[in-house]
């Protein structure tokens, strides 16, 4: 109410205490005390609608300490209007944009734990790059957010659409000037040593995630951004949960759940092909992959537009081989189907019989 008073007081005459009236100067408006002490006092001789009706509209009328407002308003100088500080919100476009998309109501569902046990040296190069991406990407995020840093990398490894090894997954794309997966290996962040305690810590939570941990807080997901930043490709994923400062998302489809990870360990970390580090992730920058490179049989896909969320199921007949009752998510169940023509014959023949069986024909009912 505080504001909103301030802002009666300057623009509405009707505001102002008895005796003052409209033509009360800009200088003497200038003039009054704004403070807390001074609005509270301004209060106690409004109408008791008036107030009721400020009250109702005083966005910061909850706030815990009684004003809610900027430093340095609560006295308006004319002369010297303080700033809001607009030039350090830059990201709040951002921020606000990203607001406007809720997080899924979906299921966050585990990941099963991974272990590598590969050469000692292919465990080794792949806590190095496991390391670098935790640090790069949250050294300075709680420990949950780098735990959960380091699960997309791994959940990416095991996905069918990224490459089998953790130096794999970390530097795919970035032998690209944009396109990078991992934002810290190609844009120079690499020229800058770590902070010796923040890298330990990396590297301990690296080592833990190789040696089977899972975060369950972010489930499946493959990909992930900064929550001032808003990616183009945001919108096309489910969105799942926000973890410090990153906001978490998964694919689409049969291939965001947990049983589409079946991808296998190659090891090779030494070896990073040109294909990987001029590759791009298929999700968000090679298009959306056709329903059969995803694990879904042609022929039988629906894509729907569920809870603003664009998602592609698989229609799978009740009676189909191998189907039971558990259902399962991704797919959509058919309650009925089209009868084939040897069935649609052996109806007929079966009605035949019964009304043959029932003796006189009855008069057709004349059509509808």
């Amino acid at each position: 109410m505080r504001l909103l008073l301030a802002l009666c007081l300057i623009g509405l005459a009707a505001c102002a205490p008895q005796g003052e009236g409209e033509r009360a100067s800009g200088a003497r408006l200038a003039g009054w005390d704004y403070s807390n002490g001074g609005l509270i006092k301004v209060t106690s001789g409004m109408d008791a609608a008036m107030r009721s009706l400020a009250t109702r509209h005083d966005p910061g009328a909850r706030a815990p300490d009684g004003w809610g407002g900027v430093p340095g308003w609560d006295r308006i100088d004319l002369d010297n209007v303080p700033d809001l500080g607009l030039e350090a919100l830059d990201g709040v476009g951002a921020e606000e944009l990203n607001a406007l998309r809720p997080f899924s109501t979906l299921p966050i569902r585990p990941m099963k734990p991974f272990v590598l046990k590969g050469p000692p040296e292919d465990r080794a190069r792949a806590l190095d790059c496991l390391s670098q991406a935790v640090y790069y990407e949250a050294a300075r995020e709680p420990r949950l957010g780098q735990e959960a840093v380091a699960q997309v990398v791994l959940n990416r490894m095991r996905h069918p659409a990224y490459p089998k090894s953790v130096c794999g997954v970390v530097y795919q794309g970035s032998a690209r000037t944009t396109g990078c997966q991992f934002t810290f290996t190609c844009d120079g962040s690499l020229r800058f040593p770590p902070q010796a305690d923040l890298w330990r810590q990396a590297r301990q939570v690296a080592e833990r995630a190789l040696n089977g941990h899972v975060d369950r807080t972010v489930g499946s997901a493959t990909h992930y951004h900064a929550q001032y930043v808003a990616p183009y490709w945001a919108p096309t994923l489910v969105k799942m949960v926000q973890v410090g400062q990153h906001i978490f998302y998964r694919w689409t489809g049969p291939w965001g759940e947990p049983r589409a990870f079946d991808g296998r360990y190659a090891g090779g970390e030494a070896y990073l092909s040109p294909a990987i580090l001029g590759g791009l992730d298929p999700r968000t920058q090679g298009g959306v992959l056709a329903p059969e490179d995803q694990g879904i049989a042609p022929g039988r896909v629906v894509t729907l537009a569920v809870a603003g969320e664009v998602r592609t199921y698989q229609v799978v007949e009740p009676g189909a081989p191998g189907i039971g009752r558990t259902r399962v998510m991704g797919q959509i169940y058919a309650p009925r189907r089209q009868p084939t023509p040897d069935e649609v014959k052996r109806i007929n023949e079966s009605l035949e019989a019964l009304e043959r069986s029932m003796g006189p024909a009855v008069a057709a009912a004349p059509s509808p």
